[in-house]
């Protein structure tokens, strides 16, 4: 049975760390699509997934902007709840904060068991 695009995405938000993110553009090197994508499925989680979202950014650091053109303030706290500190400019330093995928937790049984449905 093929798991969906989605399902291989939010697989690894599950594993993203308490304290670091990752850009949408690293998950779509993994997966194999594009950080659009990729975003298109964060817009998407379905309401009782329980996934840390607020830990993808984009791939200078940022909070991306959403359809109102504003940052996400609810993203802003979460992370910074978490520890995860932003410059003058609003960007979190990757090289401290960034998480880099560990390719043999990719096949691994998802933390969160509704991902099947998805």
């Amino acid at each position: 049975m093929s798991v969906s695009l989605y399902t291989r995405i939010y697989r690894i938000v599950a594993q993203i760390p308490y304290g670091k993110v990752i850009n949408y553009g690293s998950i779509a090197n993994v997966i194999g699509c594009s950080a659009r994508q990729v975003g298109y499925a964060m817009a998407s989680i379905p309401h009782d997934l329980d996934l840390p979202w607020h830990r993808v950014v984009n791939s200078r650091g940022e909070i991306s902007m959403r359809k109102q053109g504003q940052a996400d303030l609810e993203q802003k706290r979460l992370l910074l709840e978490e520890g995860v500190l932003f410059d003058g400019a609003g960007r979190i330093d990757l090289k401290h904060h960034g998480w880099h995928i560990n390719h043999d937790l990719l096949d691994a049984e998802p933390a969160i068991r509704k991902l099947d449905r998805v």
